[in-house]
């Protein structure tokens, strides 16, 4: 079932959708100025990074920036027209292609506290299976974002197969989507790394046409990422710390109906593809919440 903050958020995001990036605004030279003035005026760090509310740290390698959570949320919702969304972290940027860039993409850091991920279901786990299933509830949604008067959005298939790293306690996945049949897909990458109160996200939305540096630029990434000590998956303590209710099947399977991170990325799709419905990817989140146990909900607008 949907949490209560999603159909809040929904309303918002919905009357976020006429709002401009800055890079329209005052016809598109004044735009294209203005856009690069606000991203010189970002601050961007480099190296040892700390995400103290996440108890977690990346390692970047100069190839990559990092945004505090101030001028992330800048980027996602001054520059990229995101509806506001205090989940967001930070941001990871890749210093090549830069964020003016018409194959530009940038990693949306979010954390979930919401308990230990067991990942004892990891060998158990039927990914074509649970493929099947996801389309097959993508579809069905369909008629009911057509009633509303929105376009449809198909899961085409995995990008990237899901890929559980035991030792290191690091899932990552891609998933290809297809929005009101156009002719561009949509690539939707997620890393979740586990830690001992919850886990990790890194998102990443750009075109089907950037796999190659995305599947890249996100694999580079994984070995940077850690939780602090302390924070750490092995230091899990049965006896004193929550367990999540869900485990690894629902990270993967409902990635899109999560919080951490869904409005985040709407930011990313809508800088490049501005023809997507904001309840068509919402949509896709109702229907896979119906693989895990939840009633069925039909989007709503407020």
């Amino acid at each position: 079932m949907l949490k209560p903050w999603f159909g809040g958020l929904l309303a918002a995001a919905v009357l976020a959708w006429g709002t401009p990036v800055m890079a329209q605004d005052d016809g598109e030279a004044a735009g294209a100025k203005s856009a690069e003035e606000f991203v010189a005026g970002l601050k961007f760090r480099e190296g040892d990074i700390a995400v103290p509310k996440a108890h977690a740290r990346f390692q970047l390698k100069p190839e990559f920036r990092y945004l505090e959570q101030a001028d992330a949320r800048r980027v996602l919702e001054d520059l990229w027209g995101n509806p506001p969304d205090e989940s967001v972290l930070g941001l990871i940027v890749p210093r090549k292609p830069d964020l003016l860039a018409d194959d530009s993409w940038a990693v949306v850091v979010t954390y979930s506290d919401e308990g230990y991920v067991s990942d004892e279901d990891a060998a158990k786990i039927d990914y074509d299976k649970m493929l099947t299933e996801m389309k097959q509830s993508t579809r069905e949604e369909n008629s009911a974002r057509k009633e509303a008067g929105y376009g449809t959005v198909d899961l085409v298939g995995w990008a990237v197969p899901p890929r559980y790293d035991g030792s290191a306690k690091k899932l990552y996945w891609a998933k290809e989507l297809s929005f009101d049949g156009n002719a561009e897909h949509t690539l939707n990458y997620d890393i979740r790394v586990l830690g001992r109160h919850g886990y990790l996200s890194l998102n990443a939305v750009a075109g089907m046409s950037e796999l190659a540096q995305v599947q890249k630029g996100m694999q580079d990434l994984l070995p940077m990422t850690e939780f602090d000590s302390g924070a750490r998956y092995a230091d899990f303590n049965a006896s004193t710390d929550k367990v999540a209710s869900y485990g690894l099947a629902a990270l993967v399977g409902g990635g899109l109906a999560a919080k951490a991170g869904l409005f985040a990325k709407i930011g990313l799709v809508l800088a490049k593809f501005w023809k997507l419905l904001l309840v068509g990817v919402v949509a896709i989140g109702a229907g896979l919440r119906r693989m895990f146990g939840g009633k069925k909900e039909k989007p709503t607008v407020s």
